[in-house]
């Protein structure tokens, strides 16, 4: 990635997130501001989760999402069909436009910069003036959003039009590993994944190998805790050694599956949390970012009847550890999908009586934790 400069804009997955999230409260609230909202670009690598970013702020919002992948289409899907009718021709327009005039949603024109320059044309009209000529205007709850790669980035990269470009508020994504480490404690990825690429953060994202085969991305990585998570008894290790190569490439592989053989030495984590064996914390530094991983993961896994007596167990173990380590788990195992589980969830972490007495002892490493994530996002406000 690029140096940092004050010229420069990149930003962090959670704030394209809070972005794309305001610009939607914003045309909840007052529609007639449609055309006054500038439609944004989201250039980055591939593999950072553009996309996935846009389709997760649809789900939480509860509004349409609809992907155009512009390198896979032809000008007329976007223009629309052209039926002689006598003298005249009528145009039949796509029927996966928005028709309904409350609806609301994003529509992201993906891979636009893998797009020839007569499919840029045709997207021109709706992209800029929300309308296809006199058949079809988007709806006022719609935004506009494109993605698309970097001529720097070794992807498929046509270059804009000035029109085009002028049009847009571009923003420059880069791979960020404390939000993505927090979405994959939400979505309860695979502990190992998220325990490796915080001990090697080196591995996390890297374009300097071989990028016509397996790399690690954000992507590859959250493929790599899919097919771990599902593998079972029907994959040997040989056979996930060659998949894993296969998704982040042989390197970043090797690394990780010489973790995932010291994480299995491990002491055995549920069982802790159910009181079934003493408290024992390893001493190597990759195990101990597996330790707090597995340890977050497991927290919710157990009944429900029985989780004051794992948090009591949790708070016990996490107590032992450096405040660095212990202020890691705390944060994973306080992350969920959705506000409403993740606000029940901090309110049963930090309302467990239990938490005074952590807080007296890893207290100042945690709020200074917190200082930084609230600063960050007032630096994304600003």
């Amino acid at each position: 990635m690029s140096e940092r400069n004050h010229t420069t804009r990149y930003a962090t997955p959670g704030q394209i997130y809070g972005i794309l999230q305001h610009q939607l409260q914003l045309l909840g609230e007052q529609p007639d501001m449609a055309h006054q909202l500038p439609p944004v670009m989201l250039w980055g690598p591939p593999g950072v989760g553009k996309s996935s970013i846009i389709r997760d702020v649809c789900e939480k919002a509860g509004v349409g999402f609809i992907d155009i992948r512009l390198s896979q289409r032809e000008p007329v899907d976007l223009r629309g069909l052209p039926v002689p009718d006598g003298d005249s021709v009528n145009w039949l327009i796509s029927g996966e436009w928005p028709r309904d005039p409350e609806s609301r949603g994003i529509i992201l024109f993906d891979e636009i910069t893998a797009a020839d320059r007569s499919l840029q044309v045709a997207a021109y009209e709706l992209i800029l003036d929300r309308r296809l000529g006199n058949l079809y205007s988007l709806p006022d709850g719609w935004l506009v959003v494109a993605a698309g790669n970097r001529a720097e980035d070794r992807a498929v990269a046509q270059t804009f039009s000035s029109a085009l470009a002028n049009r847009f508020c571009h923003l420059d994504v880069e791979a960020d590993l404390d939000s993505w480490c927090q979405w994959a404690a939400a979505k309860q990825l695979h502990p190992d994944v998220i325990g490796f690429v915080r001990f090697r953060p080196e591995c996390f994202f890297n374009m300097n190998g071989n990028i016509e085969q397996g790399w690690p991305s954000p992507r590859s990585w959250t493929r790599v805790a899919s097919i771990l998570e599902h593998a079972g008894d029907s994959l040997n290790e040989d056979t996930l050694s060659l998949m894993m190569q296969g998704l982040v490439g042989s390197a970043a592989a090797t690394e990780f599956l010489a973790f995932r053989r010291w994480s299995k030495e491990l002491p055995d984590v549920p069982a802790m949390l159910r009181g079934e064996c003493p408290v024992s914390i390893p001493e190597r530094a990759d195990q101990r970012f597996a330790f707090c991983s597995s340890l977050a993961h497991h927290l919710w896994k157990g009944p429900e009847n029985r989780l004051q007596e794992r948090l009591e167990r949790f708070f016990a173990i996490s107590g032992e550890l450096t405040s660095d380590f212990a202020t890691l788990a705390l944060l994973d195992a306080t992350a969920a999908e959705g506000d409403s589980k993740q606000e029940q969830r901090a309110m049963d972490v930090f309302c467990h009586p239990a938490f005074e007495a952590w807080s007296k002892t890893h207290g100042k490493v945690f709020n200074q934790h917190m200082e930084k994530a609230l600063s960050q996002k007032v630096e994304k406000v600003a």
